[in-house]
């Protein structure tokens, strides 16, 4: 009596299914294309962090946590974050990981922003948008494994499509706010002295909201980073991997490394994104 009837039943799993089936049957080759696309970039984001040697880009990032931060004492606690995860073996490691961070942030952008703005200057976009981000971000992270597994396969290309869906939903948020947001008679002002919609946009539009879209940078930046490491479990190598190792042999101790590792990773790409909005807002 107070179990739910069997009779009502929606077979959502069943269409999806159906749907993944008929996109690996029909559309198995433009996949390809954009996992080879998005395994290219990833390869020469890896390319130059493991050409910079250590004792190059440690001093590198302390001096952007001194410039940019403001503060030398940041840029020193940078320098030891590095060295820390140097002594630890996970040089190597952490570029892969940081590697596949900034590839995911670079093509979060590139999808994030435009979308932005077409929200911003489309209300009926922005109805139906709102509704599919608040899935994307409350989706548990695990579940873009799957179907990113299924159109990609194993390795790099999966993992960072995965990433790219968990990590875009703030760039598009906060680029969306930050140009609602906006001094309206900023924007009338511009029109009235002759502004083309295009140059009210980029002249106008886009520097004011600024601020917005970096603190929107920022959280993208970090969500990639958390998914990366679960990125880890379909073939992404990095500090996740040695993560994703540790729990399988229970070796607290190798898992507490490549754990601070990334915590490390994590407090330097946030303080130095976040201080690009503090910036903008001064």
């Amino acid at each position: 009596m107070f179990n739910f009837p069997d009779i009502i039943e929606i077979p959502l799993a069943s269409w999806i299914d159906s749907g993944m089936s008929w996109l690996l049957q029909n559309l198995a080759g433009f996949f390809d294309a954009i996992g080879f696309i998005i395994l290219q970039v990833v390869v020469a984001f890896e390319a130059v962090f493991q050409f910079i040697p250590w004792f190059i880009m440690i001093p590198l990032v302390g001096l952007a946590g001194w410039k940019l931060v403001n503060s030398w004492k940041m840029g020193i606690t940078f320098m030891a974050m590095l060295l820390l995860i140097g002594t630890f073996g996970y040089w190597e490691m952490a570029m892969l990981t940081l590697s596949l961070v900034i590839a995911s942030v670079f093509f979060s952008l590139i999808i994030g922003i435009p979308i932005g703005i077409n929200m911003a200057r489309n209300d009926r976009t922005e109805g139906m948008l709102k509704p599919l981000l608040d899935g994307m971000q409350t989706m548990p992270s695990f579940v873009y494994l799957i179907p990113a597994l299924m159109l990609f396969g194993m390795g790099k290309a999966p993992a960072m499509v995965a990433t790219i869906i968990y990590a875009v939903p703030p760039v598009i948020r906060l680029t969306n706010v930050g140009i609602r947001t906006v001094d309206k008679e900023a924007v009338e002002a511009s029109k009235a002295f002759g502004a083309t919609p295009r140059q009210v946009l980029f002249d106008v539009q886009l520097p004011l909201a600024k601020p917005s879209i970096m603190v929107g940078i920022n959280q993208t930046t970090m969500m990639a980073l958390a998914m990366v490491v679960i990125g880890s479990m379909i073939g992404a190598k990095g500090l996740g991997m040695e993560v994703l190792i540790a729990i399988s042999r229970i070796e607290v101790g190798r898992g507490f490394e490549a754990g601070i590792s990334i915590v490390f990773l994590a407090i330097i790409i946030d303080r130095i994104t976040f201080s690009f909005s503090e910036k903008n807002e001064k």
